[in-house]
């Protein structure tokens, strides 16, 4: 009997094991190299030679191209190899392989492969190879190579020839990717070179700043333009940033401003911040970085460009290395350091910290909302791939992890000084091998994450099938068995490359749409088309630029989940040359072949036309001091000392303009601006405020207080720099003198507190405005909350505080006053930080609490 059950428990066991192979199980199956006959392995041989220590991107691996360079229908995959030869697999169906690249010519073997691009580069119809080539000390050897395809018929011997001197592009940089795209719309495709620096450069020091505009032909990124098949580098000329703090490992082609030409966004390694290109149309580019995006990644690695949201904007992804748990991330040393991050600040760097980074685009501007998205921790990652793996509508992320020698790690780190205060030779054979060996790796799975509602991911890696630990660098998405759901490649180090078929239209979780753009007779590449897919419950959007994630390219084909979307009213192509197109009678479930000239002509987009833009009418920019807070309290949730800029705008000289007032930091003075009827803003020289310049303005307000007919100036204080009660703190008003002079009353109540905010209203009905100011937390003592104040105006310009407030000791972060249930008596309304929404009403004396709200939040603003 007892046999008998063992014999059961077995064959449970066994079933159950089965089954995990299932469609049902997982997303995603990995298909086995036996399987498959894809036996590349990336392997990577270390030597005292040669090794992550005498080349820093030693284990940045190798990337991946798919496409279909036999045009029989089939998508066939190309994988660079680093210290081993490149592969180039056709797709013989049925999840066969087969491995061509000797035969065909596109080995490139012997030297240090990276990024590779599988594009049409001379328009006659059959896909040709880019690779890119870095490491060795001599140019030559990292020259990149073009193999152009020689094939002509389906059935014929793949055949290709290396031709990159010829066309102008085998340049001698240290390049880690390319990406095609017609950038001057001339009809041809044009190339942006990512190149990456050397260690000597990478390291922080206090003068980096002075290297920003030393340009380096080898370490610096390049524009080619192609010139009727030759190509010329355009570089200085086009406004490429090709200086030798450049270490570019990720290279992102969209539309990011909207206005249909194709943008470029870079991602930067080490301390040179990313540079988000927007083409002006004639030829260059401006880097706006600081004018689009709120801040950046530090360690920027792989990068991609989709809508993720579904409303017709390019958003876009970025990776870093932030681990996901608590105990990596206390062992990695490459942490955000606020000291340094100051300093690369005053240096003319960006703002960065080391996470994911999701940007949402606005339409002028980016948001970041990578850590409310739920992907801004993936650990040492490298390939973000934005497509819709399960077919619901919305664009999934994909991101490949792992590096073979952690040397952030600060144990190693540890056992490295250890060596060297034993006076140990670290640079001998011994001791860099000995340092090799104690270096751990960084072993985690790749990830997925479902996209959920076009602002929130679900992690999804071990339902869809990824929870085997990996070193996987490069990775590309195609149809791979032309059943309409999109599956991956990855590129491995140290083991087999990684096939992963999806079952989504297996197991029918959506309808989709495949598109393939046929322009003008396939003479010239489509890259750079945008198509829209306008369907009863929304619309769809797509660009076609093939270089994404890292080192990598995907296949010139667009694919639309559709969820249960039976019918698709009309399909809209924005060509390469600005000519656009719609479609009709599109089916589902199909691949559709659109072809240049033969859809209804539509108007062409006029791009954005914002309610509101930017313009620079003040000469005014406000100037953080570099107080630290953390520096006192280690562990605040974010600075209290940055509260300001602040403005307040009046009639201040009764000219019938308006006027302003910008409150400055500590040590910048306050300003005033007129108005004038040009609209612009004359500054007015203030001595009285130029003299308190040493307070922090975090509110103010302009009101006339005194009852003579013109606004004065309520300052609050705040900035949590000095000691609770310090004369830094105080409340400050400055009357008006009528010509839009404010001198600063010096018998004004007394009132030293670390304010958050000020309102300068009516509060008793008497005709005269009070003053309301709120304060959060009491200076340096973090979460003791500071006391909030009332003053109450006598009609003179003199006030009176008013004493047992209910909430004189709640956290105020911002306050109202205002007659919020239109009872004719106005009401103290106020949010904060854990705390709900407080109103209350104040009637002869006697506060009443009208209403709490039963959530409370870190509410700023009411």
């Amino acid at each position: 009997m007892k046999l008998q059950f063992l014999f059961l428990l077995f064959l449970v066991l066994l079933i159950s094991a089965e089954s995990c192979d299932k469609p049902g199980d997982h997303l995603f199956l990995e298909v086995s190299h036996k399987k498959s006959a894809v036996n590349f392995r990336n392997t990577l041989k270390e030597s005292p030679e040669f090794n992550v220590m005498k080349y820093s991107y030693f284990y940045n691996g190798g990337g991946v191209a798919v496409g279909d360079v036999n045009n029989d229908g089939l998508s066939d995959i190309y994988f660079t190899g680093n210290l081993v030869a490149s592969h180039l697999y056709l797709n013989e169906g049925d999840w066969r392989f087969k491995n061509i690249a000797k035969d065909a010519g596109v080995e490139a073997a012997g030297l240090w492969n990276t990024g590779v691009n599988m594009i049409d580069i001379n328009a006659d119809g059959w896909l040709d190879i880019y690779v890119c080539r870095s490491a060795a000390k001599d140019p030559d050897a990292r020259r990149n190579l073009l193999f152009i395809n020689r094939t002509r018929s389906s059935n014929d011997q793949v055949i290709f020839e290396e031709q990159g001197a010829a066309y102008g592009l085998n340049d001698a940089g240290y390049s880690t990717q390319s990406a095609f795209f017609d950038y001057d719309r001339d009809g041809d495709l044009d190339m942006y070179l990512l190149n990456h620096s050397i260690q000597q450069f990478a390291n922080f020091n206090t003068s980096l700043g002075n290297l920003k505009n030393r340009r380096n032909p080898d370490f610096g990124d390049k524009l080619y333009r192609n010139d009727e098949g030759r190509f010329t580098d355009v570089s200085q000329e086009a406004g490429i940033n090709s200086n030798v703090l450049g270490f570019g490992l990720g290279v992102s082609i969209g539309d990011f401003n909207g206005d249909t030409w194709p943008d470029i966004y870079i991602s930067n390694d080490y301390n040179e911040e990313d540079y988000l290109y927007l083409n002006q149309q004639d030829g260059s580019f401006r880097d706006q970085l600081s004018t689009h995006i709120d801040h950046a990644s530090l360690f920027s690695m792989g990068s991609d460009a989709a809508d993720i949201n579904n409303d017709g904007l390019t958003d876009l992804v970025t990776l870093d290395m932030l681990p996901a748990d608590n105990y990596r991330i206390k062992l990695t040393s490459g942490s955000d350091n606020f000291n340094k991050y100051q300093l690369l600040l005053k240096q003319g760097f960006y703002k960065q910290s080391m996470r994911n980074m999701l940007h949402i685009n606005q339409g002028n501007s980016f948001s970041e909302v990578g850590q409310m998205a739920g992907i801004s921790n993936t650990d040492w990652s490298w390939s973000a791939l934005l497509a819709d793996y399960d077919l619901d509508g919305y664009q999934d992320l994909f991101v490949t992890n792992g590096y073979l020698r952690d040397y952030t790690n600060m144990d190693f780190l540890s056992f490295a000084v250890d060596m060297k205060l034993d006076d140990q030779d670290l640079d001998s054979e011994a001791g860099i091998q000995e340092l090799l060996e104690h270096m751990p790796k960084i072993e985690v799975p790749n990830q997925v994450f479902k996209n959920m509602d076009g602002l929130s991911f679900k992690d999804q890696s071990k339902a869809w099938g990824f929870s085997k630990v990996k070193l996987s660098n490069g990775a590309a998405y195609a149809d791979l068995d032309n059943d309409g759901d999109l599956d991956l490649v990855v590129n491995n180090i140290n083991e087999f490359a990684g096939i992963y078929r999806n079952t989504a239209s297996e197991r029918k979780l959506g309808n989709f749409l495949k598109v393939r753009l046929d322009f003008q007779d396939g003479r010239t590449s489509a890259i750079g088309s945008r198509v829209k897919v306008c369907t009863p419950f929304g619309e769809f959007h797509r660009d076609l630029y093939l270089s994404r994630g890292f080192q990598s390219s995907t296949e010139p084909i667009l694919y639309f989940g559709l969820g249960t979307i039976e019918k698709i009213d009309s399909l809209t192509i924005i060509w390469p040359d600005g000519t656009s197109e719609s479609y009709d009678y599109v089916p589902i479930n199909a691949v559709y072949i659109a072809k240049y000239g033969t859809g209804s002509k539509t108007p062409k987009s006029p791009g954005l036309n914002p309610l509101f833009v930017e313009d620079e009418l003040l000469a005014f920019k406000h100037q953080e001091d570099d107080f630290n807070d953390f520096r006192v309290q280690s562990l605040l949730p974010k600075y209290y000392s940055r509260s300001g800029p602040t403005l307040a705008t009046a009639d201040i000289n009764n000219d019938g303009l308006i006027d302003l007032v910008c409150g400055g930091a500590k040590g910048q003075e306050s300003q005033v601006f007129l108005g004038t009827r040009s609209g612009q803003f004359t500054p007015i020289m203030q001595s009285d405020l130029a003299l308190d310049k040493d307070h922090e303005d975090v509110d103010l307000a302009l009101s006339d207080v005194n009852q003579d007919g013109f606004p004065d100036l309520i300052i609050a204080s705040g900035g949590n720099a000095e000691e609770e009660g310090d004369y830094h703190y105080a409340l400050r008003l400055y009357l008006n003198n009528g010509a839009g002079g404010f001198m600063k009353e010096k018998s004004f109540a007394t009132v030293l507190v670390n304010a958050q905010c000020l309102v300068v209203k009516d509060l008793n009905q008497d005709g005269l405005v009070d003053i309301f100011v709120g304060s959060a937390y009491k200076a340096h003592q973090y979460p003791l909350p500071a006391e909030n104040y009332l003053l109450i105006n006598d009609g003179k310009g003199q006030f009176s505080q008013v004493t047992g407030l209910p909430f004189a000791s709640t956290v105020v972060m911002d306050a109202e006053i205002a007659d919020y249930d239109q009872d004719g008596q106005s009401e103290l309304i106020m949010v904060g930080e854990w705390e709900p929404l407080q109103i209350y009403s104040w009637n002869s004396g006697v506060w009443t609490l009208e209403h709490k709200s039963e959530e409370k939040g870190w509410y700023n603003t009411g």
